[in-house]
């Protein structure tokens, strides 16, 4: 019996072995990638004057200004001058790029070279030797977050080309390459987390989420995929979050490096409204079947969409027949293409879906897509949990409203629906479910006939001078 358990215990360790020997067999091996591709990728140092606080100022500055959670990738050196005296003192920085050209051309973020007075370039020998070159900004996007560099080569660079990003598939293996906290060339390996992750950390938000180890440093590196090819350019970190990091899709990036190589203008389409997304209730609110797609809050006057016949209350779910999922995909969809050019935007309005076609105008850098007052009778609608009241003329007059529309909210009971839909005192509500309303009595006439039946009403609103959808669920 003994000797039974003994061989059992013998056998199950010999699988075990097996086991973890058959999984390390599948593992890939990345030494010849991270040879073939190291070469490439550079390690980028810059120098800026400042006048008045040291780097710690300058860094406290940059982080102060980043949405809450994430950090760019870069490394802030330097000291005070003799006798404490910070009268104007270099800022240095460390980031990452590669090259995308034999001939010099270097691909990085834009926040590792933004505001440089110098940039320097350092590239790897093949005898284990480096060289640092100096290198001139060709130009840069700020609302992607990139930049192309040119360093005078005396002979052809190794150099890196783009892959298609859109056919990664979430669970493959990736490869970063960068320079963390200035070590030069670290390699590190993982797994594509995910595709379109929105951040906030700028307009066209539609990052790579991969768990390859990346840290300060990494900003402006390649991702590559298991050929060798970058499809993705690391970017941003969650500050609280260990492993995880994010990379601009090489698709977007090629776009707009071969616009800025070219020396053409950055341009991007623009159709004039503010958007938001749907959620359940507001599909319930409008009779749609899912929330899908992006909801117009208000439409710009002269501006492209309204000459194109988009309207308030309007819900964009497709351009040039292609789904939009949220108010940013519609935002890069449009942006993507060129202004003067026709998209064609499936709209649900009135519970039927319609083609309109809108002609782009030009976006600027920066734009979005996107009254109290006392003395008269006050009404309540009980279901919501408001105290309302009519615009005065003047107030309408203000406002630029017609006489049949516009209703104060005086007040707001924070135990009833209308406090969790964030409505305000002081927010002007402008229609209910897309038809406009002046009165207490028009407000409660569709949230019962409507919004009950539904199961939600929405209300359009107007909050110091911005339009708003704010959808309420209600009982049946």
């Amino acid at each position: 019996m003994i000797v039974k358990k003994y061989l059992a215990a013998l056998l199950a360790v010999a699988f075990l072995a097996s086991a973890q020997l058959s999984q390390a067999a599948d593992l890939p091996d990345f030494s010849e990638l991270a040879a073939k591709s190291g070469p490439a990728v550079v390690n980028i140092g810059t120098e800026r004057k400042a006048s008045g606080g040291g780097p710690e100022d300058f860094f406290g500055e940059m982080f102060r200004n980043m949405p809450p959670g994430f950090e760019k990738f870069f490394d802030q050196f330097g000291g005070k001058g003799r006798g404490g005296k910070r009268p104007q003192q270099k800022q240095k920085s460390l980031g990452s790029g590669f090259l995308v050209s034999a001939d010099g051309y270097i691909v990085t973020n834009n926040h590792v070279v933004a505001d440089a007075d110098v940039i320097h370039v350092t590239l790897d020998e093949d005898n284990g030797k480096s060289e640092t070159l100096k290198a001139t900004l060709i130009g840069s996007d700020e609302e992607t977050d990139l930049a192309l560099l040119k360093v005078d080569a005396k002979k052809p660079l190794p150099f890196l080309t783009f892959g298609d990003s859109d056919a990664l598939k979430v669970g493959e293996w990736l490869l970063a390459i960068g320079n963390p906290f200035g070590l030069d060339h670290t390699v590190t390996a993982g797994i594509l987390s995910a595709k379109g992750r929105n951040i906030r950390s700028g307009p066209f938000d539609n990052f790579l989420q991969t768990d390859a180890s990346i840290n300060p440093g990494n900003s402006g590196g390649p991702l590559l995929n298991m050929a060798g090819q970058v499809v993705g350019i690391n970017t941003a970190i969650i500050a609280s979050g260990q492993g995880i990091g994010f990379a601009i899709p090489s698709n977007m990036a090629a776009k707009i490096i071969n616009q800025i190589k070219s020396g053409k203008k950055i341009s991007r389409g623009w159709i004039g409204v503010s958007i938001q997304d749907m959620d359940e209730n507001t599909a319930k609110a409008l009779g749609m079947k899912e929330p899908s797609g992006a909801l117009v809050g208000s439409v710009m006057e002269n501006e492209p969409a309204a000459k194109g016949g988009v309207q308030d209350g309007d819900v964009i779910i497709a351009v040039d027949k292609k789904d939009v999922e949220d108010a940013a995909a519609l935002l890069r969809a449009i942006a993507d293409k060129a202004p003067g050019s026709t998209a064609v935007l499936t709209v649900w309005r009135d519970g039927k879906n319609f083609d309109l076609k809108v002609t782009l105008g030009e976006r600027k850098s920066g734009q979005s897509d996107g009254r109290p007052g006392m003395g008269q009778k006050q009404q309540n609608e009980g279901l919501l949990g408001l105290s309302v009241r009519p615009l005065k003329e003047e107030e309408r007059r203000e406002m630029k409203l017609g006489k049949d529309e516009g209703l104060l909210i005086v007040d707001v009971d924070p135990d009833k629906p209308a406090a969790e839909a964030d409505l305000r005192p002081g927010d002007v509500i402008l229609k209910a479910n897309l038809k406009p309303v002046n009165s207490g009595e028009a407000l409660s006439k569709i949230v019962k006939e409507v919004g009950v039946k539904r199961g939600a009403i929405m209300l359009q609103i107007e909050r110091r001078g911005d339009v708003y959808f704010r959808t309420i669920p209600l009982g049946k």
